[in-house]
């Protein structure tokens, strides 16, 4: 086993009140791949920074190898004193790193290098930030949450790159693909204490139950053990009083351990508020479009919307996600084309930059917009103390202001104004930014349980699968260009559709290369045989129409069974294969088309 370059032991912080770090333990060898998970203010970030030497512990032993380099992704870069990315990207390189690295990965993040940083949107931030902390290839390399703010392709190629490089990793990240694809190990970060599993974030679900359940029933024997000792010293045959002290003793130190013992943090207790039921159509959009100059963002675009949908939308950053949502919404008019929104619609939007939040509000004041200390939730007055409760505040928070809140902890605030909120059209712009697992698995049960109609934009491939029926997505995800397509299922749904697609496109080319080769071959043929054409051509175009009109018949035939709206809800599999054979039979029928067409020129040709 290599040496540890980095090793924390028995860190203890605390802010008063409950140790946030109560003896938490860090080990990083040459080569690891360790997610650090956790709940929201487990003290994950935290750690990170300790180990980093931004943040100094309390008490505890932290060894950093005297040659290694550590590099810290920041969630706020400073860029002051920097005139270009560029520039900001290299201060960040040691004297024998390579210069080149940093065009390198600006290149692959979508950065040209002469961008203004104080001009940068969230995303690009978050890039030019990873380009300045994996140029230098560190020996240990901290990342929390690198993937807020990037899209899909990005996320993609983040995730090649971290698994070829020669840099030990340390991440946070809610992203449960991401972290499945990265880790090869897990520390799991909590009541203050580390558990280390050897294995890669894949499995940790399935070992943190088993710990818990073990935990619960050691406690179980330990309140039994107490049981038998009470009544031993109430019951049992007085025996030497000295032997009697120290059981005395033995006991009074169960208890203290079994009333000091802090269980697992709660689980939220929450649902959607559901307001009165839509009309059954709630969004039709008939062949919309808009541009911004030169520039086509959405080419004609035809969706029905009906009540129960879960409908998600992903691309890379500025294809056009958040205008086709708004103009979806009516937030937005198109250029052209006509918008139709359904009836009773009682919308509740979460927006990506949570701009609606005051730093300066209290928890309180949030929750209930002011209206003293109580708020309307599914028809029942409750109290915003015992409110705050079911997501995990304590009631001492009630006063507290948001700035004082960590990122997840404002993504939960977030999450229950919504929830109290009466609705049946849930508009979900980045939902899953900052939470953490247990509160992403609730925000998947809300979604898939939720009567009403849903939209999302994410770029969480698991959240996807998990939650929605469709999936809207650009047509050229390398070059958008406007052209939007729904697909049937997740996202892994969407990628196999793609491919199949692809690969028939591929099929197809090949046929028709074929077709024109041999059609070539019998048009050079054609005067040694005085003029005419084969038997099998002549036969082909004979019976080439009567295959098409055919083929157009067995279209229609489908095209009325995918109109049932309700199609996928209760056959989804039924609704896959014929959407799969509906493609089939469009790319067998353009090819007999052209290969007819083909013909007939050539009939034409030498009758001529």
């Amino acid at each position: 086993m290599a040496p540890p370059i980095l090793k924390l032991d028995d860190i203890r912080l605390s802010f008063g009140g409950t140790p946030l770090l109560a003896g938490a333990n860090l080990q990083v060898e040459p080569g690891d791949r360790i997610c650090l998970v956790g709940r929201n203010g487990s003290g994950k970030s935290t750690l990170m920074k300790i180990a980093a030497g931004m943040v100094e512990a309390q008490s505890g032993e932290v060894f950093r190898h005297p040659s290694a380099t550590i590099r810290y992704l920041e969630q706020a870069p400073d860029f002051a004193g920097f005139s270009t990315v560029q520039a900001y990207c290299e201060a960040g390189l040691g004297p024998s790193d390579d210069p080149y690295r940093v065009t390198y990965l600006l290149d692959h993040l979508g950065l040209t290098g002469q961008e203004d940083p104080r001009q940068l949107s969230g995303g690009e931030a978050r890039r030019a930030a990873l380009a300045r902390v994996m140029a230098p290839e560190p020996d240990i390399l901290m990342l929390d949450e690198p993937t807020n703010h990037l899209d899909l392709p990005t996320i993609e190629w983040l995730e090649s790159e971290l698994q070829k490089t020669r840099s030990a990793i340390v991440l946070i990240s809610h992203d449960r693909r991401f972290l499945e694809k990265v880790s090869t190990a897990t520390v799991w970060l909590d009541r203050g204490l580390s558990r280390r599993l050897d294995q890669g974030f894949a499995h940790f679900e399935e070992w943190r139950d088993r710990v818990l359940e073990e935990e619960e029933i050691e406690q179980h024997k330990l309140g039994k053990q107490i049981e038998r000792e009470e009544h031993w010293l109430r019951y049992g045959v007085t025996a030497r009083r000295k032997r009697n002290m120290r059981r005395l003793g033995n006991l009074q130190s169960l208890r203290a351990e079994y009333r000091g013992h802090r269980g697992p943090q709660g689980t939220i207790q929450a649902s959607a508020t559901e307001g009165k039921e839509s009309g059954k159509l709630v969004i039709e959009a008939e062949a919309i479009t808009k541009r911004y100059g030169e520039r086509q963002i959405v080419a004609p675009f035809s969706i029905r919307v009906h009540r129960g949908d879960r409908i998600g939308l992903v691309g890379p950053n500025g294809a056009g996600k958040t205008t086709l949502l708004k103009m979806l919404t009516g937030q937005m008019d198109p250029d052209s084309g006509t918008i139709k929104l359904g009836t009773n619609l009682e919308i509740a939007t979460l927006d990506q930059k949570r701009e609606d939040l005051n730093p300066e509000d209290s928890l309180s004041h949030y929750l209930t917009d002011g209206r003293g200390e109580s708020l309307l939730v599914n028809g029942e007055q409750r109290h915003v103390a015992g409110y705050m409760k079911d997501f995990l505040f304590q009631p001492e928070q009630m006063r507290t202001p948001i700035r004082n809140l960590s990122g997840g902890e404002r993504a939960r605030l977030i999450l229950a104004r919504i929830m109290a909120k009466p609705s049946n059209l849930l508009i979900l712009d980045e939902p899953t930014n900052d939470l953490d697992i247990e509160t992403l698995d609730l925000l998947q049960e809300i979604v898939a349980g939720y009567n009403g109609t849903v939209i999302l934009v994410s770029h969480d491939r698991d959240f996807l699968d998990r939650t929605v029926t469709s999936t809207i997505a650009p047509a050229s995800p390398d070059e958008p260009d406007g052209r939007w397509i729904e697909y049937a299922g997740g996202y892994t749904d969407m990628m196999a559709q793609r491919k199949g697609a692809l690969e028939e496109k591929r099929r197809a080319e090949k046929a028709r290369t074929e077709t024109a080769a041999a059609t070539a071959g019998a048009t050079a043929e054609a005067p040694k045989a005085r003029g005419k054409l084969s038997y099998k051509q002549k036969f082909a175009l004979e019976n080439l129409p009567k295959e098409m009109e055919k083929a157009e018949a067995e279209i229609a035939a489908r095209e009325a069974k995918m109109a049932d709206p309700n199609l996928f809800a209760k056959d989804p599999a039924s609704f896959n294969r014929i959407a799969a054979e509906m493609e089939t039979l469009r790319e067998k029928l353009a090819k007999m088309e052209e290969e007819w067409l083909e013909l007939e020129m050539l009939r034409e040709e030498l009758e001529g």
